[in-house]
């Protein structure tokens, strides 16, 4: 699973164990600058329930669902917060990155991966300034189709630039770096949404859409500072020895020649491929197209999207008021940051079928549980008491989990993991589109 000519490990008939180097803080600060960007994009994924709970921002922008929250019998639980403007704010950012990662995909493989950065990192500041200085609703939406465009053109680029960089044999770990942002970002999002809720004058939702715009600061001007990946110097300049040097810092060693070589003759072999798109289709690569697109959709669909973008807003349903509904979804963002970095750890040791079937079956049974409660006590009308909402909290959290130990992380680990060279940069795009859609 962690084998591809890309990532030599055997298509130029060397092993892990035949390169040299270890762990460098060149390597860490890199990764580090660079994951920023799934921070930023699980802060704007977590950022948009709490506002959305927020009653000042709904009497702005969006008094019918406001006026709908409030009556406590005309109006199903379930209907409460149907908008179609209101689901326009929140999957405007979905339909921006489904867009901008076709075009990432060109992008990333024609300049490499750490100009692509620099573009998701624009507009994601450019995008959190528009979204907090919002006096409409058109704004509002603007904002967030540059915040998709930035996530569209970073998410396209960060897995790759991790994968690369990082030392072969802990690639899974630095990988998963990547999901234990977006958690992160997640977890600050809703946490900030709590402090702000409280801010006297109804102005506490542009705080929370304008925080974004320091994290996309810091990443756009570190990324400055960063170096390209080897991988990405030889397939674009066919400078050896700028990229043996990097090599020789990334990996705090003199002798990478075995991991250098394979370097170069994967890029050699990906630059006979003018069609990568037309290559990916071809039976050799089946395999690894089936599971480029088989994986962000089972990502998707699991369901964790109700509880990233909603959980505010579910909480509210179930009957928490405001400010416990925000408090319950920094519980539900702090559990899947744990379960995260207990994924980091772990997965290089466990190996990828074991995570995911062992957080499939948790995620399958907890929702099981969610939705009998739900059916049985709330229903349309009714209401769900303390004893079982905090059931209902607990599960939910048994829910995230272990989406946070398998199927999240892991979606953006394998697919990024399992790509020759030739066909990366096409496989990825396949991979961050198949998720937006």
């Amino acid at each position: 699973m962690a084998g591809g000519a890309g990532f030599v490990s055997g298509e130029g008939g060397h092993g892990y164990s035949y390169y040299n180097g270890r762990i460098t803080w060149f390597v860490l600060c890199s990764c580090v600058i660079a994951a920023i960007g799934g921070a930023i994009f699980g802060y704007d994924t977590g950022i948009s329930g709490g506002v959305t709970s927020m009653e000042s921002f709904l009497k702005k922008f969006f008094p019918d669902v406001y006026a709908k929250m409030e009556e406590t019998t005309e109006v199903s639980n379930y209907c409460r917060f149907d908008s179609q403007l209101l689901t326009a704010f929140t999957s405007s950012l979905y339909v921006a990155g489904l867009v901008a990662s076709f075009f990432a995909s060109s992008f990333t493989s024609n300049f490499g991966r750490k100009p692509s950065i620099l573009v998701g990192g624009a507009s994601f500041f450019i995008g959190a300034v528009l979204g907090a200085a919002a006096f409409n609703v058109y704004i509002l939406v603007l904002g967030r189709v540059l915040l998709g465009v930035g996530v569209g053109f970073a998410n396209q680029s960060i897995p790759l630039y991790l994968s690369e960089i990082a030392p072969p044999k802990y690639r899974g770990a630095f990988s998963n770096c990547f999901q234990l942002s977006v958690s992160l970002g997640i977890l600050v999002a809703n946490l900030i949404n709590f402090g702000t809720e409280k801010i006297k004058g109804g102005w506490g939702w542009r705080v929370s859409l304008g925080m974004a715009a320091i994290p996309a600061l810091i990443m756009t001007l570190g990324e400055v500072f960063l170096p390209e990946t080897p991988n990405s110097i030889i397939q674009c300049s066919d400078d050896y020895e700028k990229a043996k040097q990097l090599l020789q810092k990334l990996r705090g060693a003199d002798d990478v020649e075995a991991e250098l070589g394979d370097l170069i003759k994967a890029s050699d072999f990906s630059r006979s491929i003018k069609h990568p798109f037309k290559k990916i289709m071809q039976r050799e690569y089946r395999p690894q197209l089936v599971m480029s697109i088989a994986i962000p959709f089972f990502q998707q669909v699991t369901g964790i999207n109700v509880i990233a973008f909603y959980a505010p807003i579910l909480f509210r349903i179930i009957g928490l008021k405001e400010s416990s509904s925000l408090l319950s979804a920094v519980v539900t963002g702090a559990v899947g940051m744990l379960t995260t970095m207990v994924s980091v750890l772990v997965v290089d040791k466990l190996g990828r079928r074991v995570m995911f079937a062992v957080g499939g079956i948790l995620m399958f049974v907890s929702q099981i549980v969610i939705g009998t409660i739900m059916a049985i006590k709330l229903g349309d009308y009714g209401e769900i008491n303390r004893g079982y909402a905090f059931v209902l909290l607990f599960m939910i959290c048994v829910y995230v989990g272990a989406y946070g130990l398998s199927w999240g992380p892991l979606g953006w680990l394998v697919p990024s993991e399992i790509f020759p060279l030739e066909i990366r940069s096409a496989g990825q795009s396949v991979t961050v589109a198949d998720g937006w859609l």
